[in-house]
């Protein structure tokens, strides 16, 4: 059975705009900027704002009850329900080790049906936190048998690049992805019916 491994926030679930829309908006009212003019993640650019202001924002945020009740991706959710069952999933994040939990706790009350597996690679780690993995990629050398990759950050994919592994950009206003959703969906859906 082949392996799909999902980024966790901005694929499975819509953080950045859930964020945007929740905490940064009705912060800034005066902001012309709408979600679909953020042309870099981490945004603290598009935003005008330092990095770290933006990180602290969004790791607060990562910990609330509204986060806690996003709703999942409901292309992904519609997907899994017709072929998910011909795949094994398995959720890999790149975030604080603090936000970790909450996040798997997310992924498995929400996905819990198909995905099995989560990992995370620390963002940002403390001193003294024992790394396993400097990024996906690392971790994806690790675990050595997904067949598909799907992330909102093309950098994050270049770095994953391995033998027999697929990697697809999931479409986000700061990736200038030239596909739909429904493309990326749909690559998944043919390799399943090929199988």
């Amino acid at each position: 059975m082949r392996t799909i491994v999902w980024d966790v926030d901005d694929v499975l679930n819509d953080l950045m705009r859930a964020w945007f829309e929740s905490v940064w908006k009705p912060a800034h009212p005066e902001s012309r900027l709408g979600y679909e003019d953020i042309a870099d993640n981490p945004p603290y650019r598009s935003l005008g704002i330092a990095k770290a202001e933006y990180l602290a924002s969004l790791d607060a945020f990562r910990l609330s009850e509204t986060a806690r009740r996003m709703a999942p991706n409901a292309a992904v959710v519609e997907w899994l329900r017709g072929y998910g069952g011909k795949y094994r999933h398995v959720a890999l994040t790149a975030r604080p080790l603090d936000a970790a939990p909450a996040a798997a706790e997310w992924v498995f009350r929400n996905f819990g049906e198909y995905f099995r597996c989560f990992g995370v690679v620390p963002s940002r780690p403390s001193p003294g936190t024992t790394l396993y993995d400097r990024d996906k990629g690392d971790f994806l050398g690790w675990l050595g048998s997904a067949d598909f990759f799907i992330d909102d950050n093309a950098e994050t994919l270049g770095a994953a690049l391995k033998p027999r592994l697929r990697t697809l950009l999931y479409p986000q206003p700061w990736n200038r992805a030239v596909h739909t959703v429904g493309d990326v969906l749909r690559t998944l859906t043919e390799a399943a019916v090929a199988n």
